[in-house]
């Protein structure tokens, strides 16, 4: 019998070695987030300084491993048997949710996955137990077997904390750029060493002081005297930092931030190690403590004896945490995923504009929208100096001059990379010291967001699509409660159900789930699906068998006169900014699409009609319905890219584009009606009036493009406004070419058209 159970334990240390080395490889490399980001050294010294932090934090695990024990269920209601199932199907469950995760390059937590795994299970064996097995009429009660009011402090806490890192990383970051501003080495000798000092003393206060009750080598005496003189620990601290900080500063002119920088990320890896080594060691730790006490005594049943035992306060072997912190180290410089996980939490904090990995959301565009608002009637309250001297303090002129001219690579500052260190380190230090878990991915990620938001990163170039990716964040995280409570709740009935057999059967799932997804991830990277559009509807003639010429020339004019009003529609609104009146205009241009497109579909249709020695009449047709599809294209080019400036509250167009634009949109019109004036009346000797109006048009496109050019060396406008007027100005040309190609063709289809009417006559 005790070889069954030791297989099971044998079990549960594979699998967390495995969960060691996911979860260093897709969360813990958050941590390494702010010091990549913004490049305060060597990839490999700031990989070095995170792994001594984890091999420190993991020692101050020791308390956290109550957690696994009896943090969300009561252990003395439940025999030896039910735990060792409890606690299987939790990490069997774990490796598929993680790796499952993982493979489909899904964003989870292991801090949140973990506990509602242990939730789950709990309440599948409580209840299997209260309706399948034999017992008193007063156990049957949830509530005996589950620790409710500590499993929503514990869920409650996690929840909180992603409220609360986004709001103190927002606040701090909105008081430390305003005291140091984007050009903060000006400011380093007055306030650099103060700064430092209240940093570095605030982590050591919430890592040493707070934490060292949970540390498996101090001793009760140590902690007490700890406790008894911690004002003058920090004190002391805050002193010695402050004075060697200024010296660093005076003397060799050093970047005082690139040290708390380098100090957060050995802290925050200090702090990840303490609060998630829990996560992936603590179930198989308690199920070897519960294993140990089963064994010590051979008269001892497994379906009788009750874990009271597990809720005794135990110390973790300090060679046990040392262990599980040395895979994690591996892990972290072997892990091909460590060194990928982070560019989403980058690309979310970058203060520079750039590809953005997410599209924007309508949530996203609402809260953009109304936080506009807001904006607009705080400025309206706040006296106009103060507007103007924060908006001063968060100038970035100099800071992106200086980038450019040391060709600075770095996703955001220095000083907002300390923020996020400190902060992050306090708050999850924090909630280590109170014994709640939380997740630190969220809190490091959140404290990332908050900050960016606060340093103005989040400007209306790029605010929907990083809220719409904290929101994907955030909705993984609902999703791996709900997924690690479901599977956990399943596998630990269907153990429950079917005992040992059930039992192996269940590890031999988890591991070849495990080899499937292996090969499945290898699958979907390789292919690429190609979705084949298929339309088997058959659309009906509109033209009259004797009248193709007239539907064909009836069909431009309605384009010429709908293609000038859209185009005018589409300028006018963007410009006045009427998101209403733009969409009522792209609605009509994806109209105008579908219906050239059937046009183009009926083409064979109409070619069958046109007599059989029209080959060339037949050929210009297809040029016109041709150019009409061009036109089509142009129009949606136009219109999406403007519609999605707009709907995505994007800065406008300056003074000098919109005078500009307005003159184009005239000119534009102009032409439209030269042609229009041609088609009506036949008269192909006024073509080239018109072909005259368009090269002018031409000539004018280029000399804006030009304008916008100096627009950009002046620094007047940004990257997005930009991409945006060039596409504008280079799909206008587009559709004047194809509109005067279109107007060529018709020319030549008519002509053609009478010629061989002549023709037939003689």
């Amino acid at each position: 019998m005790e070889s069954i159970y030791l297989f099971f334990v044998i079990a549960l240390f594979i699998l967390a070695i495995s969960d060691l080395v996911v979860g260093v490889g897709n969360d813990a490399v958050n941590f390494l987030n702010s010091a990549i980001g913004s490049k305060v050294a060597p990839f490999y010294v700031i990989l070095s300084i995170a792994a001594v932090g984890v091999l420190f934090g993991a020692t101050f695990s020791s308390g956290m491993m109550e957690i696994a024990r009896r943090g969300v269920f009561h252990p003395d209601q439940f025999y030896f048997n039910e735990i060792m199932i409890l606690f299987l199907a939790v990490m069997i469950t774990d490796i598929i949710l993680l790796d499952t995760f993982n493979t489909f390059g899904l964003p989870t937590s292991t801090t949140v996955s973990i506990v509602f795994e242990l939730l789950g299970a709990a309440v599948a064996v409580s209840l299997f137990k209260i309706y399948f097995t034999d017992i008193p009429a007063e156990a049957q009660d949830l509530s005996l077997y589950i620790n409710s009011a500590r499993a929503l402090g514990i869920i409650s806490g996690i929840l909180l904390s992603v409220i609360i890192a986004f709001t103190v990383g927002s606040i701090v970051m909105f008081i430390t750029r305003v005291l140091f501003t984007f050009n903060y080495e000006r400011k380093l000798p007055f306030f650099g060493a103060i700064w430092t000092g209240i940093a570095v003393s605030a982590i050591i206060y919430f890592i040493i002081v707070k934490g060292a009750d949970g540390a498996s080598f101090m001793t009760p005496e140590t902690v007490e005297w700890i406790e008894n003189n911690t004002f003058r620990i920090l004190l002391y601290c805050f002193i010695t930092v402050a004075i060697i900080s200024q010296l660093l500063i005076s003397l060799f002119k050093f970047n005082i931030f690139r040290l708390i920088v380098l100090i957060g990320t050995f802290s925050l890896a200090m702090a990840f190690a303490g609060n998630d080594l829990v996560n992936f060691i603590g179930v198989p730790i308690a199920g070897y403590e519960s294993f140990l006490a089963f064994a010590s005594d051979s008269s001892l049943s497994p379906n009788t004896m009750t874990m009271e035992s597990l809720l005794e306060p135990i110390q973790t072997p300090t060679g046990y945490l040392l262990g599980a912190g040395a895979i994690m180290v591996l892990a972290l410089f072997f892990s091909k995923k460590s060194r990928t996980v982070s560019k989403t939490e980058v690309n979310l904090a970058r203060q520079s504009e750039g590809y953005e990995r997410f599209s924007s959301s309508l949530f996203a565009r609402t809260i953009v929208r109304k936080a506009i608002y807001l904006n607009k009637t705080i400025k309206k309250i706040l006296p106009a100096k103060a507007v103007s001297l924060i908006n001063k303090r968060f100038d970035q002129s100099l800071y992106n001059r200086r980038k450019k001219i040391k060709k600075d690579t770095s996703s955001f500052d220095i000083l907002r990379a300390s923020v996020n260190m400190f902060i992050a380190s306090i708050l999850i230090a924090f909630a280590t010291s109170l014994r709640l878990p939380l997740s630190t991915t969220y809190v490091t990620f959140m404290v990332a967001m908050g900050t960016s938001l606060s340093d103005r990163a989040w400007g209306r170039e790029s605010a929907v699509y990083r809220i719409t990716g904290v929101i994907t964040v955030i909705g993984g995280w609902f999703f791996t409660a709900f997924s690690a409570f479901t599977v956990a709740f399943i596998f630990a009935f269907f153990l429950s159900l079917g005992g040992i057999t059930a039992a192996v059967i269940a590890v031999c799932i988890a591991f070849g789930f495990v080899i499937r997804t292996h090969y499945l991830h290898k699958k979907l990277s390789a292919k690429k699906e190609k979705e084949e559009e298929k339309q088997s509807e058959a659309n009906k003639i509109t033209v009259d068998d004797q009248n193709v010429m007239d539907e064909c020339k009836s069909t431009i004019i309605e384009t010429v006169v709908s293609v000038s009003k859209l185009y005018n529609s589409v300028i006018s609104s963007f410009l006045l900014e009427d998101r209403k009146k733009l969409k009522e205009s792209r609605k009509g241009i994806k109209n105008f699409n579908k219906h050239t497109k059937s046009l183009k579909k009926d083409v064979y249709y109409v070619l069958r009609k046109l007599e059989e020695d029209s080959i060339e009449t037949g050929h210009y047709y297809v040029q016109i319905i041709d150019y009409l599809r061009e036109i089509a294209h142009c129009l949606t080019f136009i219109v999406e890219p403007l519609y999605e400036h707009i709907e995505n509250n994007h800065t406008p167009a300056i003074p000098d584009q919109e005078k500009e634009l307005l003159q184009l949109n005239e000119n534009v019109s102009l032409l439209y009606g030269k042609i229009l004036e041609v088609i009506k009346t036949d008269d192909f000797e006024r073509i080239e009036n018109a072909i005259q109006h368009q090269t002018d048009l031409l000539e004018e496109l280029d000399r804006l493009k030009r304008m916008q050019v100096k627009l950009i060396k002046k620094e007047k406008v940004k990257t997005r406004n930009s991409i945006l007027f060039f596409n504008l100005l280079a799909e206008t040309k587009n559709l004047l070419l194809h509109t005067i190609n279109m107007l060529k063709s018709h020319r030549d289809f008519r002509i053609h058209h009478d010629s061989n009417n002549k023709k037939t006559e003689i």
